[in-house]
């Protein structure tokens, strides 16, 4: 039974969870392991390549995936959106951390639209994977199917984060909304704010 340490009344039980983790520096692999067996992590799957990992998707029933950017054959962002995009029922809409040494904000967005559930900077800090494996867990976003992107709705920036967790942005908002401070405005005051204005350049 794992417990988050920025909250400690979240735990989560690992113990029969199948983790595919996927990592393709032994010694990388060796930290990961110890890592998941710290969460409580029995047994987990281990894959340094994109094909092994592509099998072990195939052949086991998945509830997590950790995947590094760079494996031996593939990157992993080719990994995750074709584990999306593959049909393997329930496989392909496992949650999918993704670990990445390149956190700048293109490679965060190219993360995000290839499907991952998350990304988290190398080298990892435990808790803070304990923490976004909690996330994954708990969370209920929709996992989206469309031409041009297969997994978890991205749209909850404003959302907040979940129950008993506190936001890292200042601008997140709480789930639950709560009864109105002010007054509602009129429909004579919503209609002034669509006229058209004049600007003056």
């Amino acid at each position: 039974m794992a417990s988050s340490p920025t909250n400690p009344k979240a735990k989560i039980n690992l113990e029969r969870a199948t983790v595919l983790l996927m990592e393709a520096s032994p010694q990388g692999m060796d930290i990961l392991v110890q890592v998941l067996n710290g969460f409580g992590v029995r047994t987990p799957l281990r894959a340094m390549s994109g094909a092994s990992a592509m099998e072990m998707v195939k052949s086991h029933l998945l509830d997590l995936i950790i995947v590094d950017a760079q494996l031996s054959d593939m990157d992993g962002y080719d990994f995750v959106k074709w584990l999306r995009s593959s049909k393997i029922e329930p496989n392909c809409a496992a949650p999918v951390i993704f670990m990445s040494g390149h956190t700048q904000v293109s490679n965060v967005t190219k993360g995000r639209d290839c499907g991952a559930s998350f990304l988290v900077a190398k080298p990892i800090v435990p808790r803070v994977l304990l923490d976004r494996v909690i996330w994954v867990a708990r969370e209920n976003r929709v996992f989206i199917e469309c031409p041009t992107y297969s997994g978890p709705d991205r749209r909850f920036k404003f959302v907040g984060p979940p129950p008993g967790t506190e936001g890292r942005r200042h601008d997140d908002l709480p789930l639950e909304v709560g009864t109105a401070s002010t007054p509602n405005m009129s429909q004579d005051a919503i209609d002034s704010l669509l006229q058209p204005q004049k600007a003056q350049l």
